[in-house]
């Protein structure tokens, strides 16, 4: 059995528009989570991170 996506959520939540800064989900995202099969968490979980690394360069 696959193992589960471990949920990004670091109970940290800072919303900026559609995203959370602390994460890097979106709304949307966040609201889906328990839905989304494990393809669908690895790609948000993907996008997520790249999103923080984008705010980084950004603060940096």
């Amino acid at each position: 059995m696959a193992k589960e996506i471990d949920n990004p959520c670091i109970a940290l939540c800072q919303l900026s528009g559609d995203l959370c800064v602390s994460c890097g989900r979106t709304k949307d995202d966040i609201r889906k989570w328990k839905r989304m099969k494990r393809p669908e968490k690895m790609a948000a979980v993907q996008r997520a991170s790249a999103r923080l690394k984008a705010l980084q360069k950004k603060k940096g």
